[in-house]
């Protein structure tokens, strides 16, 4: 009896030996993967920063120490990031900071522990490579563009001319000299339009970061159309889902193109008009606008040539008024289609993505701060 017990003793403390055995690799193993996860981590090219549900940081990597300055143990997102953005502002997922550098940051929730994980990458330079790119682009468009606004210079000018030589004849009647007059001016119009337009595509889409909501933006728009809203010309039905909520980038711009296409659906209905604009929320966040007319709308053969620099349906357009549009949605982050419309009239889809960071602004990181803040 008492040999049987010494042997499943024995037996058992063997057990137990190897168990100890097994534990104490697979520890050292796990030891030796956090090790190494560790030296990953720390040699990633951009920051990380874990938060926990509170928005405290519990752990960071040393570029995200370098890239915002400063001991991160134990401080609030929220605090820092009103410090590092208080300045600075907001285009899209980025961030500029106070001391001009831009930021992009990237979100993941971590849904076990309810904290964050924010990915940061310096994209300064990878911005002004952008820009530079993008000024190149517009440089070489206007290069292209030369001739034909010579073209369409040419012809104004010379019924300019025309007029202003048979008003200084001294040989027309009272009526017909004021006709001419208008004409001239008209005319001397029609150029200073073609010019502005121009210099409006041209400079193309560098804009600084201003916030506004949509409700701002259709009151600058009102304003810019009180003329024809006034005379009863246009009929303006605006239903917007949210006028608090915001938008980045430059107000009077963007107002400035949307009334150039609602100038445009008055001059397609022959001076009137009724546009309606209806905003509403994409699933990924963003702002849909949707704009339409009751004109007679766009032919199914010009539809893909509407937004090209110069081309125009119309005698006395300049045909950079759409492309004008383009250039500044595309500024703001936004895209711009015309869709076809079953009952009549035009129809153009304007999206605007996730109010970035921008409702935010002017810190431009208000939406960030809050993140980690979520779970307080």
């Amino acid at each position: 009896m008492s040999a049987a017990l010494e042997s499943s003793y024995r037996e058992l403390e063997q057990r137990v030996a190897g168990l100890t055995a097994e534990l104490a690799a697979s520890r050292s193993e796990r030891l030796a993967l956090a090790d190494r996860l560790e030296t990953l981590i720390d040699l990633l090219p951009g920051g990380l920063l874990v938060l926990d549900r509170d928005g405290i940081i519990r752990e960071w990597n040393s570029t995200a120490e370098s890239l915002l300055g400063g001991p991160l143990a134990g401080r609030r997102w929220r605090e820092l990031a009103d410090r590092l953005f208080r300045d600075g502002r907001a285009d899209g997922t980025e961030v500029r900071l106070a001391d001009g550098r831009w930021l992009a940051i990237a979100r993941r929730p971590l849904e076990a522990e309810g904290g964050l994980i924010l990915l940061i990458n310096d994209v300064t330079e990878t911005r002004a490579l952008r820009e530079a790119l993008a000024r190149r682009e517009r440089l070489s468009a206007m290069g292209e563009m030369v001739a034909a606004l010579a073209h369409q210079i040419r012809t104004p000018l010379s019924a300019a001319l025309l007029y202003a030589s048979q008003l200084g004849g001294g040989q027309l009647d009272g009526e017909t000299r004021e006709r001419f007059a208008g004409r001239l001016t008209e005319r001397l119009r029609h150029l200073e339009r073609l010019v502005d337009d121009m210099l409006a595509f041209a400079r193309g889409g560098a804009l600084r970061g201003e916030a506004f909501t949509l409700g701002a933006l259709f009151e600058e728009l009102q304003a810019l159309l009180a003329e024809s809203l006034e005379s009863g010309a246009l009929r303006l039905e605006i239903d917007c889902h949210d006028p608090a909520c915001g938008l980045s980038g430059n107000v009077r711009l963007l107002a400035g193109a949307l009334a150039n296409m609602v100038v445009n659906s008055l001059e397609a209905g022959g001076g009137r008009a009724r546009v309606d604009i209806v905003t509403s929320t994409l699933e990924e966040g963003g702002i849909r606008l949707r704009l339409g007319d009751d004109g007679p709308g766009v032919p199914e053969d010009l539809a893909e040539r509407i937004f090209q620099p110069f081309f125009t349906g119309r005698a006395d357009g300049t045909g950079l008024g759409l492309a004008i549009v383009q250039a500044t949605v595309r500024a703001h982050g936004g895209d711009i289609r015309l869709e076809s419309r079953p009952a009549g009239g035009a129809l153009f889809i304007i999206d605007f993505p996730p109010p970035p960071l921008a409702d935010a602004l002017p810190s431009g990181a208000e939406n960030l701060a809050s993140e980690g803040a979520e779970h307080e």
